[in-house]
């Protein structure tokens, strides 16, 4: 049978709620500070929703719906690339250097000189919010090296494009792209995620999440036994009783839309509340046992979200959140 560490699982909504607060209000150009929770004041924390959070915006804004037509085949090739380093810079060297990207006319040695010369220069070509599996499986020293190898099997040799576009569920699209090395259980379902919030597919985002390392930490903190359910398991519960949560605790969480939470954001706010209890709750102890990153002032985002989702971001709500 579950058990809950009802502070922290309370805590996991509360957080939610309290964070989707912050983004109105930075979207409503309030002024500082969003909100009066001190943690959430000195250090970062990703949004409520994946779709949300800068990179996932330039993705969507940048490489999947910049006003270009693409092919299915070069729409897999652009988000597989932008996401094997992650890094809004690394997009703009490849774009200033080679034009615009297309699997059709891509030049590996061109992109593997550019990659190098920046390396050369001290230029961090990758984005360290996730560590990619290890480096060497196409037997090269260097990083990019080996995820220039990865591409060039799996849209060369493999045509993996085909196989994705023809994939009947997101599971199977998934189980394609974490075959290959590089590419572990956490990433492939970030890439088919991604991969999703083109025109390319269209799966159901609620048939299938993978749990990773810091969801996993956030799981053990929230939950002193999860009795035979699986992480995964978890998660698809955190979904499923989602409005029932917000209700018993008083809490008006504001969507983005009329959008609920999907696997991959309860899966999210796991690895948040992971962060959040280091500094709520430094007595639970994990592996982790610091946040790294203080929060930092950004430009504005202008959001944008993939089309088919009919978001209305119903700007100008106001909420209060109590805990």
């Amino acid at each position: 049978m579950i058990k809950k560490r009802q502070e922290v699982y309370d805590l996991y909504w509360y957080f939610a709620a309290e964070r989707q607060n912050i983004f109105y209000n930075k979207l409503n150009n309030k002024e500082e500070p969003w909100t009066d929770d001190p943690i959430l004041q000195k250090y970062k924390f990703c949004n409520a929703y994946r779709a949300s959070d800068r990179v996932s915006q330039y993705l969507l804004k940048n490489v999947i719906y910049n006003g270009h037509k693409y092919s299915d085949e070069d729409m897999i090739f652009r988000i597989i690339l932008f996401k094997l380093f992650n890094k809004e810079s690394t997009w703009e060297l490849l774009i200033s250097k080679m034009g615009d990207i297309k699997l059709c006319s891509f030049n590996f040695n061109k992109c593997k000189k550019i990659l190098e010369e920046a390396v050369l220069n001290n230029i961090r070509i990758y984005n360290d919010a996730y560590i990619s599996c290890p480096t060497k499986a196409f037997g090269f020293e260097k990083k990019h090296e080996n995820h220039l190898a990865l591409l060039k099997k799996m849209f060369v040799e493999d045509n993996l494009q085909e196989k994705i576009i023809n994939s009947k569920s997101m599971e199977e699209a998934f189980n394609y792209l974490k075959s290959y090395p590089l590419i572990g259980n956490f990433m492939a379902y970030q890439l088919i995620t991604d991969i999703n919030y083109s025109e390319v597919t269209n799966f159901t985002e609620t048939e299938f999440t993978v749990v990773g390392p810091g969801s996993i930490r956030g799981i053990k903190k929230c939950f002193y036994d999860i009795g035979d359910m699986s992480k995964e398991d978890v998660i698809k519960w955190m979904y499923e009783h989602q409005e029932e949560e917000f209700e018993r605790l008083g809490i008006e969480f504001k969507k983005i839309g009329n959008r609920k939470l999907q696997y991959i954001d309860c899966q999210g706010l796991f690895c948040e509340i992971d962060k959040y209890c280091r500094a709520k709750f430094p007595e639970l102890k994990s592996n982790r046992i610091r946040i790294k990153k203080k929060y930092m002032k950004k430009d504005k985002i202008d959001f944008l979200y993939p089309p088919k989702w009919n978001i209305d971001l119903n700007i100008s709500k106001d909420v209060d959140i109590k805990l």
